[in-house]
């Protein structure tokens, strides 16, 4: 880790008290496999919203488009939730972090005194800077609060300017054209998802979405956010068109919630660093999700990865090393979107010097993109091609040879690869 240890005392082990600050899906996981591992002593769970653990992928589909409830993406039903046995704290802000004498201080002035302490305050969504934008109503998309004031707006009928090409961005626009609105995404790079995929699969969304009836402009700013002569929100771009709409909603990436670690002195460098056993700079807190980041060694280099899987993952392999149970985690980076029925998934982290090799056919709306370094694959992503992108996950996790030949061969089936 880029830095020293601050000296701080280990606590006796085991620990009595585990706190969790965070009751995202890190915060949830992890109190779920506190208990799993057998740990008997206190936890205490300090969420900032009202709601038990739960996932956030959904809240961009099914339950933006009013096809499934909001309880639907708690991460446990009532009953093993309660059976859990926490000492759960929502609608709970943290002041800061004190740990010379280990105990977290609540905005209420309350304190929780702690033995170890996980860290899984996720992030939230980057605001618009443009003039305009804190007069406007603008909505963002990162908690069910959000969806759920988001949701009445994206009905036929209503027209939505989405500012922002990523993921978020697109998934959002795809549930507002599918629920009928009229929908202008800006993106102000010359392609969609640019940071994310290659200009193949950037096209490939590009005519997605255009094919369903999304106006897509490329290479275009946002200059300010006013209200037109009606009261309705307009949209003026840098090169001087104006978009009057219904909702403006802002998808530009997400801001990890490192604030509370960064004042209490914590390593931090665009989130909470932290290795592979998920342990911060303090030998007692450790942090997870969202807000963690660490060297990836599929990667190459350190990253925050903001994704279901690492959320879960990275939070059940805290609460172990919370335990001192030996944990060495380094998974190997997945991320999926799901558009208009449309399923995207990448393993590993593509490189611009990566020789890529194509399996299957764009026009035919199933195919996957392999990155190799020589004959090794690093990486892979592909649309509506989930079980070859299973086969493709262990061909990387082996870090075996293959034939290029046959890689490219839709005959010749990945299994026996």
């Amino acid at each position: 880790m880029n830095a020293e240890r601050p000296a701080v005392a280990a606590a006796a082990c085991p620990p009595e008290t585990i706190a969790i600050i965070g009751a995202g899906q890190a915060g949830g996981w992890a109190a779920h496999t506190l208990r799993q591992e057998g740990f008997g002593g206190r936890i205490v769970l300090v969420g900032g919203e009202a709601y038990p653990p739960h996932e956030r992928p959904p809240l961009s589909k099914a339950v933006l488009a009013g096809a499934a409830p909001a309880q639907s993406t708690q991460l446990f039903k009532p009953e093993a939730f309660t059976a859990l046995v926490l000492d759960w704290r929502p609608n709970t802000a943290v002041r800061r972090i004190d740990r010379e004498v280990r105990q977290i201080v609540l905005a209420d002035g309350g304190t929780v005194a702690y033995d170890k302490l996980i860290l899984c305050t996720g992030g939230r969504a980057r605001t618009l800077a443009a003039p305009g934008a804190q007069a406007v109503p603008v909505h963002t998309l990162r908690t069910i609060d959000d969806a759920m004031a988001l949701a009445p707006l994206l009905q036929s009928g209503k027209s939505v300017v989405v500012i922002g090409g990523g993921w978020i961005g697109l998934e959002v626009a795809a549930t507002a054209r599918q629920q009928g609105a009229e929908v202008v995404v800006i993106e102000t790079q010359s392609r969609l998802c640019e940071r994310t995929v290659p200009p193949e699969m950037s096209e490939h969304l590009l005519v997605l979405h255009r094919s369903q009836g999304t106006r897509v402009l490329l290479g275009r700013g946002v200059s300010s956010v006013d209200r037109g002569s009606d009261g309705r929100p307009t949209v003026l771009l840098a090169d001087g068109d104006r978009l009057l709409c219904d909702a403006v909603v802002v998808g530009i990436g997400l801001v990890p919630n490192d604030e509370l670690a960064r004042e209490a002195g914590l390593a931090c460098d665009g989130g909470v660093l932290v290795d592979g056993r998920c342990q911060t700079s303090d030998p007692d807190i450790l942090a997870a999700g969202d807000v963690a980041v660490a060297h990836n060694p599929w990667a190459g280099r350190w990253l925050r990865l903001e994704s279901w899987q690492n959320a879960q993952e990275q939070g059940m392999a805290a609460a172990r090393s919370a335990l001192g149970q030996p944990v060495d985690y380094q998974p190997l980076p997945w991320f999926w979107s799901d558009q208009y029925g449309a399923n995207l998934q990448i393993y590993g982290v593509p490189a611009p010097a990566h020789r890529v090799v194509r399996r299957g056919d764009p026009e035919s709306g199933s195919f996957v993109l392999f990155y190799l370094e020589g004959d090794v694959i690093q990486a892979a992503m592909g649309l509506n091609a989930a079980r070859d992108l299973r086969f493709a996950r262990r061909l990387i996790e082996q870090r075996k040879p293959v034939d290029i030949g046959r890689l490219a061969d839709l005959g010749a089936p990945l299994a026996k690869l």
